[in-house]
């Protein structure tokens, strides 16, 4: 559990010095990179939180 929070928090850090690069330099692959990185920590976050709800249900 509490590698999975430090995973996360990790994910989020990443896309936002992605988007902080984006700011600073206009290139585009930054923020791609950026917007790749939220999409799977939401991804993954929701999985995490399905799991849990399937264990309080069975």
């Amino acid at each position: 559990m509490l590698l999975f929070r430090w995973a996360v928090m990790l994910l989020l850090l990443v896309a936002a010095v992605s988007f902080a690069f984006f700011a600073a330099t206009g290139q585009q692959r930054y923020k791609r990179f950026g917007l790749v990185t939220v999409k799977w920590t939401v991804i993954a976050a929701a999985m995490f939180f399905l799991v849990l709800i399937l264990e309080r249900v069975l």
